[in-house]
């Protein structure tokens, strides 16, 4: 079962990514996971990741593409995979439309968790704290909100059509969004 989980930065997609690759044993594609890899490795890739992120821009599509492929047609991960973060624009969409095409797989569920600038702030903040990641700036957040909010926009109208396309109250408690989306993909 190959699903999508897309929503604002800091809407809970890792926290539910991680459950649903435990309950299925499916492979998380975080794209937030392979820029870091990137960017830990000091690779040239990582080196403008670092600065695009920085800056509170998105990473290029033609980049975050050439990521995810690698692991679309990976054998050991066919139908297999919950996408945490991608996509995230237009092309993106389209890109992984092609892409699973290419490799025999579909989209089995879509799910968007909507939340709040509010909410996204506070859980953001709380999550800086915890994890430490040097993307969890202020001001950098509000910069990637409002980014991730113009430029998904068209991704959300491209899925919303698609009839495995649910959306969810993000700003609920961790455990109700988990037994929405469990209900939704009957687990």
């Amino acid at each position: 079962m190959n699903i999508i989980l897309f929503g604002p930065p800091g809407a809970g997609k890792g926290t539910q990514a991680k459950y649903l690759v435990n309950r299925l044993k499916n492979f998380q594609v975080s794209t937030g996971d392979l820029l870091r890899s990137e960017i830990q490795e000091n690779s040239q890739i990582g080196k403008i990741i670092t600065n695009d992120m920085n800056d509170g821009k998105f990473v290029s599509d033609e980049i975050v593409n050439k990521l995810i492929k690698d692991i679309i047609f990976d054998p050991s991960k066919k139908n297999k995979l919950i996408f945490d973060g991608y996509p995230r624009s237009i092309s993106q969409a389209k890109n992984l439309d092609l892409l699973l095409k290419n490799s025999q797989q579909k989209i089995d569920h879509i799910f968007f968790l909507n939340v709040n600038k509010e909410t996204i702030i506070k859980r953001i903040e709380k999550r800086k704290v915890i994890e430490k990641r040097s993307d969890d700036e202020l001001n950098t957040i509000l910069k990637r909100y409002d980014k991730y909010m113009e430029t998904t926009r068209p991704v959300l109208d491209f899925y919303s059509k698609n009839p495995q396309f649910n959306e969810i109250d993000g700003t609920l408690k961790i455990d109700e969004i988990t037994a929405k989306i469990e209900a939704f993909i009957n687990v």
